[in-house]
């Protein structure tokens, strides 16, 4: 799995804006291959990888969408495009964003590494590590930041982790099963 450099990561926070505005205005979203030509970008590398990656949109500090894939099964700039028209308009918790809404917002990518098994919750390092929790057929994930953007040490975002895929808060105690994976955030 390749880092990404600054520009590589530049060109990602565009597709995302991109294509966050062409849902909000209903139009075509961008093409990546015609971008990536018009600003020199290579699309082989870090860009092409089968990669997992969310777009996270906030407007004035608060969640506005978040959609993403966790496993890597489409090359990262064009699952980055995907999941920042899903952001803008197919987040179930929230409302399509509006074109009124485009110039308030901030958007945020999660390039994501392959997800890995762990023997026990103990493993998991908060701030590190993305977190999928799996019990009872219901599962839920947290990205790597949700945990210190809270202020939550590890049995509180195992908690919220659990509510969050409908299970009880002490449900992650006992039978559940953790994977992790890292992220890049910018």
């Amino acid at each position: 799995m390749s880092t990404l450099n600054e520009t590589q990561r530049h060109f990602l926070l565009q597709i995302a804006r991109l294509a966050v505005t062409s849902a909000a205005e209903e139009t075509t979203p961008p093409d990546i291959e015609e971008l990536a030509s018009e600003a020199g970008i290579n699309l082989e590398g870090p860009l092409g990888e089968n990669r997992g990656a969310f777009v996270t949109i906030t407007a004035k500090g608060r969640l506005r969408g978040c959609i993403g894939y966790i496993e890597g099964f489409k090359p990262l700039a064009q699952a980055v495009a995907d999941n920042g028209r899903g952001a803008a308009v197919a987040d179930p918790r929230f409302n399509p964003i509006t074109p009124q809404e485009l110039s308030g917002l901030d958007i945020e990518v999660s390039a994501l590494t392959p997800m890995h098994d762990i023997n026990s919750h103990k493993e998991i390092k908060v701030g590190k590590h993305g977190i999928l929790l799996e019990k009872s057929g219901r599962q839920s994930v947290f990205l790597p930041q949700v945990a210190t953007e809270q202020g939550w040490d590890l049995p509180t975002t195992l908690t919220h982790l659990a509510l969050k895929a409908g299970l009880g808060p002490d449900d992650w105690r006992q039978g559940a099963v953790f994977r992790v994976f890292e992220a890049e955030v910018f």
